[in-house]
């Protein structure tokens, strides 16, 4: 399975980001991928207004991703918004494949940490989604997610063998240690292989952001299942496509079967 990873900072204007989408998409397919995995948040950035985002532009956003991944004929992984109760929006992992599908996981773990609330404008999702893309099984998360190894182990458990976390990494002293780190554990956790894609630091991108919001750090990576990382990106907005062996997958279920051995079922 070929893995493109599209390290990207997204500004507050949506047209801009599904220009970028559509340019590393294409970029991509043309690289041989069977799919293209964005950062959360792509459609817009955090510290705009996101409801508003959803609103206005939502169905042209998904209409267009539809277009694009039967265009290019790649599965396109990518973050964006749609409007939920109270004038919310939920936060979404959006998986658009080549035969016009469209699946979706909205974020379950809400980022009410460092300072940050991120219930405030957003709904939680309550369902565990894995989908297949090019014959193998992949679970679907969102950033905080990461913090939470139950998860992962459920992903698993329904068949992933491939774990993909997209974020928008807040920035602060030890988070690129923690993000590193949390990728890695939920590798071991889970027995699969952790794709971990992270929006730019917009600081080495030049891009304008909000103060306070989380905007991302870079460092993408890719873990196997016994917490060797495979490949590592650094701040920059950066394109790679990689390729997966699933037989490490197999392998570690073998060597350390963390989930046929726990108890009660955790």
């Amino acid at each position: 399975m070929k893995v493109a990873i599209a390290q990207i900072n997204s500004s507050h204007t949506v047209a801009e980001n599904l220009t970028k989408v559509q340019d590393y998409a294409r970029r991509s397919a043309e690289s041989g991928a069977d799919v293209v995995v964005f950062p959360e948040a792509t459609m817009t950035a955090f510290g705009s207004d996101l409801a508003a985002a959803a609103q206005e532009h939502g169905e042209h956003w998904k209409t267009e991703l539809q277009w694009l991944a039967a265009e290019t004929e790649i599965t396109v992984i990518v973050g964006e918004f749609a409007p939920a109760e109270d004038g919310k929006v939920r936060n979404i992992l959006a998986v658009y494949t080549p035969s016009g599908e469209r699946l979706d996981y909205a974020k379950m773990h809400l980022y009410d940490a460092f300072g940050f609330t991120e219930s405030e404008t957003v709904s939680a999702g309550q369902d565990v989604v894995v989908v297949n893309i090019a014959g193998v099984n992949v679970g679907l998360s969102l950033c905080y997610d990461i913090r939470f190894p139950k998860l992962y182990a459920e992903l698993s458990r329904q068949g992933a063998d491939v774990c993909v976390v997209s974020a928008s990494w807040a920035g602060g002293e030890g988070k690129v240690e923690q993000w590193e780190t949390l990728a890695r554990a939920r590798a071991l956790d889970s027995n699969t292989l952790v794709v971990a894609v992270d929006q730019a630091d917009p600081a080495a991108s030049g891009i304008s952001v909000t103060p306070g919001a989380p905007t991302g750090v870079g460092h993408s990576l890719v873990s196997d299942p016994f917490g060797h990382v495979l490949h590592s990106f650094g701040e920059d907005e950066q394109l790679r496509v990689i390729e997966l062996d699933l037989d490490v997958v197999r392998r570690a279920e073998k060597s350390i079967p963390v989930l046929e051995n726990a108890k009660l079922g955790y």
